[in-house]
């Protein structure tokens, strides 16, 4: 576990490398960013080709890995270099862990929640419904034991999870008509992903799962009436708010949101240990800049909103005190039935429970 010494360290040195390298978005396809042609650059030691399980061209999320891939590089004096590939260039989105696993490709870059089906304690780890806040995550994760966790469970599958990336609440989703009461739920047509995909489907909804390339075409031809997928900005760039107007808070399933880098774990063990420090530390880096940037950039769009005709909305309470109930349910028998998920989901209660006497003192009401 790192110190807390160690990763401001590492933020500050990562940060300040960032404000001399570029930060454009690279098209799908483009060549990753090279060593400088600096005599002083060192021999490439390290070339890895990485998978992403969302497009580089999204506005924030599509970002955040470029950064890291190009401020590795930087670090390392150009020898640690890691191409990125798109969904569907050399793996699809929702099979990266498939490869890292069998050693198709040393590293991936994804949402763990999508390993729900085979390793049912990624989708906590991923995103909470009606858990922490980024930051209390990011506490959990370093200091509660929340790596350690994660390492073990993932070592079983021959990964090492390494998180690189915390956003904040997601929209509670993007419908063709509003919602007024639980009853609009029945049969409702959705995308949904993770542990809020299951309790959507026991409130009566109709899941289903779709990378994000596929979902504008499946709201505008009708095979999906309304769904979520990430933070407004990101939204926006796919195109939802073309087709279903009504847009609702809070992100009630995905309070947070952290996305890992997935190291393959001989691939990790053939890394000298400066190397694999390095990769850590500039995934910390990432952490903050992602966070910081991701939340700079949802107040304008969502500012944007009413020229676009989009009615932005919280949730029925009533609709939402059912959605928690349910949450509950949905989460103690998952924990029954799965020694991993039981073990994560008591750490995370468990710190949970103390964080909030102190943000409970601590932060104002938003209402103030």
């Amino acid at each position: 576990m790192f110190s807390v010494r160690a990763l401001l360290v590492a933020t500050v040195v990562a940060f300040v490398a960032g404000t001399i390298t570029s930060l454009a978005v690279r098209p799908p396809g483009q060549a990753a960013a090279k060593a400088p042609s600096d005599t002083t650059t060192d021999a490439l030691r390290v070339h890895w080709r990485m998978p992403l399980s969302a497009t580089r061209n999204l506005p924030g999320s599509g970002e955040i890995p470029v950064w890291f891939a190009k401020q590795l590089l930087a670090s390392s004096n150009g020898a640690f270099q890691i191409d990125l590939f798109d969904p569907g260039e050399i793996v699809p989105a929702f099979a990266i862990t498939d490869a890292v696993r069998d050693r198709k490709v040393p590293a991936g870059w994804t949402w763990l929640g999508y390993d729900q089906g085979k390793i049912p304690a990624s989708s906590l780890i991923a995103a909470t419904p009606f858990g922490m806040e980024p930051w209390a995550f990011i506490g959990w994760w370093f200091f509660a034991g929340g790596q350690e966790l994660t390492h073990n469970i993932y070592a079983e599958h021959n990964m090492r999870p390494i998180l690189c990336t915390v956003s904040g609440p997601e929209t509670a989703g993007w419908f063709r008509e509003p919602l007024t009461s639980a009853a609009d739920l029945q049969g409702l047509k959705i995308r949904f992903a993770g542990l809020g995909g299951k309790v959507m489907q026991r409130v009566g909804a109709s899941v289903t799962m779709l990378p994000a390339g596929e979902i504008f075409q499946a709201l505008e031809t009708g095979v999906i009436d309304a769904t979520e997928y990430s933070q407004p900005i990101t939204d926006q760039a796919l195109g939802f708010a073309r087709i279903a107007k009504y847009n609702y808070f809070p992100g009630w399933h995905q309070p947070f949101s952290a996305t890992h880098m997935v190291v393959n774990i001989d691939e990790w063990n053939d890394l000298a240990p400066h190397d694999q420090a390095l990769v850590e530390n500039t995934c910390t880096a990432a952490v903050a800049y992602g966070l910081g940037l991701l939340e700079s950039l949802q107040g304008p769009v969502v500012r944007s909103f009413k020229e676009l005709g989009v009615t932005t909305s919280h949730l029925p309470r009533d609709l939402l005190k059912l959605l928690k109930a349910t949450t509950d349910e949905v989460l103690d028998e998952e924990a029954a039935a799965n020694e991993d998920f039981a073990e994560v989901l008591a750490s995370m209660r468990a710190y949970q429970e103390v964080y909030l006497e102190w943000r409970r003192l601590a932060y104002v009401d938003s209402d103030f």
